[in-house]
Parts: structure tokens; sequence; C-alpha cells
């Protein structure tokens, strides 16, 4: 029991510094959005634009990478499941997901859109801060670790031992 709690804790915490890595990279991979500011408000430079919903996309591929490197990193140290396993994968990703999200965040552009608006000044285009507005992205890197590492499990792990169907009593009779 200590063991598969240790090895979850390792597994999670690893998981969540990871997320690190996947925040600078997806400040580094995503698209900005072009913003252009006139006297009185911020509009999207281009509004048929798809930079926004690439955004999200961006950081769901890259949380599914990490989820698939995660399940194959954890199955080939320990070669099997459990529930410390499944809860380390599922709250590792979770945490390392909302890292990267908030360290991505961070690292963009700032947040205050007006001020930034007014220092750049009028019909100057300026990237708009870096959002995740699909908030099921989150959840991307847990899932695909789960499935990765149920499939290898399913398919590579050990078996347990099966059981005679016929099990034989003394001198080949039936047991009684």
């Amino acid at each position: 029991m200590k063991t598969e709690v240790r090895q979850a804790a390792v597994i999670a915490f690893a998981m969540a510094v990871g997320g690190v890595l996947l925040g600078v990279l997806w400040w580094w991979l995503a698209p900005e959005v072009p913003l252009v500011s006139d006297a009185s408000a911020v509009y999207l430079k281009d509004t048929e634009g798809e930079q926004a919903i690439a955004v999200d996309g961006t950081f769901t591929l890259l949380a599914l990478g990490f989820g698939l490197v995660s399940a194959l990193v954890v199955f080939a140290l320990w070669r099997r499941g459990g529930i410390g396993v499944v809860v380390a994968l599922t709250v590792g990703g979770v945490l390392g997901s909302l890292l990267a999200w908030r360290l991505g965040v961070w690292l963009g552009p700032t947040q205050d859109v007006a001020a930034h608006a007014r220092e750049v000044g009028r019909g100057v285009t300026f990237a708009a801060p870096l959002e995740l507005e699909a908030k099921g992205a989150l959840l991307a890197w847990s899932v695909a670790a789960l499935v990765v590492h149920l499939g290898l499990t399913a398919l590579f792990g050990p078996r347990d031992p099966e059981l005679d169907p016929y099990p034989q009593g003394p001198y080949g009779a039936p047991p009684a």
C-alpha cells in the first residue's frame, strides 16, 4: 500500500511539473489573436479569423500529446495498472493542465486589453491575451493518459492466473 501511494505521488508530481513545459509550449506555439482599437473600443482585426479557436486547439493537441507520453512512460516504468496509477494519471493530468493554462496566460500578452490598446495607439494591431475558452481542454491530458494506459495494460500488462474450469477431486472424480 505504501509503495502504491508513493508511486502515485511521484507520477502525479511529475505530471504536474510537466505542466510547466506544456504551458511554455502553448504560449510559444499558439497563434496570436490580432486586435485593433479605434478611439472608443477594441475589435478583432479579422472577424473571420480562426486564431481564437486555434489557441484552444493548440492547447488541446499539446495536452493529448502529453497524455500519450505520460502513459507510455508510466507503463514502461511500472508495467501494471492499479487504482493508484489511475488516480495519479487523472490528478497529475488535471494539475499539469491547470498549471500550463495559468502559466501560458501569465507569459502571454497583458490581460488589460484597454490599457494595451491605449499604449499602442489608434489603428495599430496588437495581440489579444492568451485565453483558454474551451475549459474542457483541461481534461485532455488526463483522458489521453488514461485511455492509452488502459490500452497498454490490456494488451501488454500482466495477466491474472486463470482458474481451472473443471476442478478435479481426488482420483480424478469431481468434488462432492
